[in-house]
This record gives C-alpha cells, structure tokens and sequence, in this order.
C-alpha cells in the first residue's frame, strides 16, 4: 500500500478516481430524470460501503450514460400507464413555480410514524403533554404511552426546534407532527416522566405474575432438599448401581441426576422388565414407607417451567423503576399520583426482593445439594429431572400392579378348582361364548358315545355347523342362565326327553 490513496485507474471508462484505501470516498450520484416512467427493476443493491475492493470502484457508468441515446431505451420499455411527457428542460422552470413547501422538523418516516401513534391517541396535542405533565395514566392508555416513547426528540431535533424558534417563523407552517414534536420536547425531564408512567402502569400486574414463579421456586427447592424420603430412593439406586458397577468400574460415591433416566433403559435379561420396575418391587416389599416419596415435592411443576434469571432480573428491573419514581417525587413532592402509588406498593416492592433473594439462594442449595451446578442447570432442566422420574415410578407401579392382576387370571383359569364358573361371568362375552362352545361340543360328543339321537342325525358336519351358527349368530347374555339361546332351542327340539 503506498500512503494513504490509492489512485484507481479507470480503464477506458473516465479519469482516474481517487479514492480512499480503506474507506472510498464514492462519488455521490444525482437521481436521472427520465421523460417517461420505466418499470423497476429488481435488483439487490450495494452500498457505497459495500464496494471497497470490488470491481465496482473502476466502474463509471454515468460517463456510460453520456455516450448513449437512451430516447430509444424509453420507449421500448416505458410502462403501459403514462402520463403526458415530461420537458426535462422545463424542469428547473418549473421547481421555480412550485408553492414552497413546508417546513420539517423530522425526518419523514418518522413523522408518518409519529402520525400514526397520535391518531391511535385520540387525543390533542395539548391533553397528551398535558398528561404526560401530570403522570395521569387515565388519559394514556399504557400502550399509547410505550409507542410514544419511540418518539422522544433526538439532539438533532431538538437543534432544529431551536433554530425555528430563534427565527420566530409563524408554528402554522409546521405539520402537526412537529408542532407536537415542539411542544412534547417542552416538557421537563420527559425521558424520566414517560419512564415512571410506563413503571407505574406495568407494576401491579408485572409483580403479580412475578411472585407465584417466586413461590414456586422456593417451595420445590426446599421440598426436594428437605425429603428424606427422596433421599433414602437415591441411596437405593446407589447401591443397585454399584451392585451392578463396581467391580469393573470402581464404586460410586453418587451420580448425576440424569442417570435416574438411565433406570428405564437397563431390561432384564428375558427384557420383560427393567432396572426401575425391578426397584419399585423391591422398595414396594422391603420399603413400603417409601412408596409415596412424591407427596413430600412440591410445584416441581410449575418450577420447572420458570426461567429464574428472567425473574430475578425482572425484580431488578422493578426495583430500578422504583427508585427513578423516587427521585421523581423528591423533585416534585407536589405529586399525589406519585405519593399514592410509593405508599400503596413499597412494601410490595420489598418483599419482592426478599423473595427473589430467598428464591436464589434456596435453588442454588438445591442444586448443589443434588450434585448440580446452578451455572448450567437451570430450574427448567433442573426440576424436570425429577418430574420425568415420578412419572417414570408411578408407571413402573401401576405396570407391576397390572402383572400382578394378569398372572393371577392366569392362574385361576389353569386350576379349575370350584367356583371357577362363578368367576366366568367377571369375564368378557367373548370369553363365555367360548366357554359355551366348548361345553357344548363336550356335551354332544358325549351324546354320540351314548348313542343318543341328535337333532342333526344322519347329516355330516353337525358340529362344525352350530359353531359356525356360534361365530356369526350375535352373542346375548341371559339372566340366570349360562346357555345361549341357539343351545336352548337345539335341547327342546330333541326328540327324546332328557
């Protein structure tokens, strides 16, 4: 790099352009004035800071436009709907006839935008700033009032505002938007009065969303830390853990709170069971007491969905408004508004900071006390390690306890002892059709090892035809009789008394 320009040549386009090594310094080009109106074309621009280094830098294409005749270029792709040709050579003529327009105190975007916001106001100039004045939050809706905090009068505004009013220019030749840009930039510490109004309209409902997720932090924190019940499962899965670890991989002093998952991934060796219903057996024998260890957590729910940092700093931000609404009514102690609202909700203020503190500390004992980092685990990775595992446990209990009920069926069914036809009705229809069938079949087969006459004599297939009537006819049960009624009609139509 030799000093501090660079000279660009640019190569059969123009004269060299000098321009700046690190920051070009870009030429500034006019808008063209085209006699009709050309379609846009939709391209995706480089800003002048964007082209440092590029080939654009060597480019010239005004001196390009200088050489061409884009008369032609117009009318090939001039838009359908014009309007009469425009005289470029009137134009400066023209300039000079035009009514002078008004003067503007804000850049335009931002005074539509602030038009917009005092539209939604509803209201006049006067009775906004008026308001803002006298911290009446009846007139402003809390809304209106954040919208209108966008808007306080920038250094470059209010230079402007002063000029105009040193040149004593009549306000009529303002829009409203600077007339009220002049009279909202007249209001004493607006910055801080806008601030306590927005803090005054969100604090009740602000803290009252904040201290349930306070509450719900302490209350889990030290239900989990105070459960001996809790502890004494751990100290279960411990010893199972390094029953099964310790030979290979050396005995455990704890372990981490996400290995409770782990108890639903190790099966038994027929993989019917696994680790966690094998535990909730043996503590359900050896350790009945133990059984109900969840009764003694509390609103692991609710904690674990509370973001702490978001709530703590929430409170801080509480307080900050606080105090700026403090420093507000020492200045002027004239302010009922202000009074009222110190006197009615420093104490809640208060005890929103003894209870994020006492929230803090007791989540981070927790935490620690568990094996945890409070830096990495926060309440909503925290707490759910322990919902998933109730969840878990509750499961694995009511899986034994299905188990327990099926192998019990199971074996009354094989053992055929009395009352075992009592016990029929408990069952589906299906399984007493079934029963009838077989009782039926049993009962025919006996009647042709007797010589018996059937019904069906002399004709092939008689059994399989009345269980086929059985699988198709509906099935309805009958009261005081276990036979179906296809099996009543076949017995009275016998030919010989039984």
């Amino acid at each position: 790099m030799l000093g501090c320009f660079c000279e660009h040549a640019g190569v059969g386009l123009g004269p060299p352009v000098t321009l700046p090594c690190s920051h070009p310094a870009v030429k500034v080009k006019k808008p063209i004035q085209t006699k009709f109106r050309m379609p846009v074309f939709n391209w995706v621009a480089l800003k002048p800071s964007q082209i440092d280094g590029t080939v654009f830098t060597e480019l010239n294409d005004e001196k390009v436009l200088q050489e061409l005749d884009m008369s032609d270029f117009e009318e090939q792709f001039k838009t359908k709907a014009q309007g009469p040709g425009l005289d470029i050579s009137s134009l400066k003529v023209k300039a000079t006839q035009k009514a002078p327009s008004k003067v503007t105190l804000m850049e335009s975007n931002r005074a539509k935008n602030l038009a917009i916001t005092l539209r939604k106001g509803g209201r006049s100039i006067q009775d906004i700033c008026t308001a803002i004045e006298t911290y009446d939050q009846q007139a402003l809706s809390l809304d209106f009032l954040e919208l209108l905090l966008r808007f306080l009068p920038t250094e470059y505004e209010r230079t402007l505002i002063g000029k105009f009013e040193r040149e004593q220019q009549p306000e009529e030749e303002l829009s409203e938007e600077d007339q009220f840009m002049i009279r909202f930039s007249k209001i004493p510490r607006l910055a801080e009065r806008m601030n306590v109004m927005i803090f005054l309209g969100n604090f009740s409902d602000t803290a009252q969303l904040l201290m349930p997720q306070l509450n719900a932090i302490i209350a889990a924190s030290m239900s989990l830390k105070s459960s001996s019940k809790l502890r004494n499962i751990l100290e279960i899965v411990l010893a199972f853990g390094n029953y099964m670890n310790s030979s290979k991989r050396g005995a455990a002093y704890g372990f981490r709170l996400q290995s409770l998952d782990a108890l639903l991934e190790m099966k038994s060796t027929d993989r019917k069971q696994t680790l966690l219903h094998y535990l909730v057996r043996v503590i359900t024998e050896k350790y009945p007491e133990l059984t109900g260890f969840h009764t003694e957590l509390h609103f692991l729910d609710k904690a674990g969905t509370v973001s702490l940092d978001s709530v703590l700093q929430d409170v801080r931000s509480l307080q900050q408004g606080m105090e700026l609404t403090r420093k507000e009514f020492m200045r002027q102690d004239d302010s009922l508004v202000l009074k009222e609202f110190l006197k009615a909700n420093t104490e809640l203020m208060e005890k929103l900071q003894a209870d994020s503190k006492t929230a803090k500390e007791a989540y981070e004992s927790a935490v620690e006390y568990f094996g945890e980092n409070p830096k990495t685990s926060p309440p909503t990775t925290f707490f759910p390690m322990f919902m998933r595992f109730i969840r878990a446990y509750k499961k694995a209990e009511q899986d034994i306890e299905l188990w327990k009920k099926q192998e019990a069926a199971a074996k009354e069914a094989e053992s055929g002892r009395p009352g075992s036809e009592e016990q029929l009705d408990l069952k589906s229809p299906f399984q007493k059709a079934k029963r009838q069938q077989m009782d039926m079949i049993a009962e025919l087969k006996k009647k042709q090892m007797v010589k018996e006459p059937l019904i069906y004599e002399g004709k092939d297939g008689a059994i399989e035809d009345i269980i086929s009537a059985l699988k198709t006819v509906p099935f309805t049960a009958r009261t005081g009789k276990r036979s179906s009624r296809l099996f009543c009609d076949v017995s009275f139509s016998e030919e010989s008394p039984l």
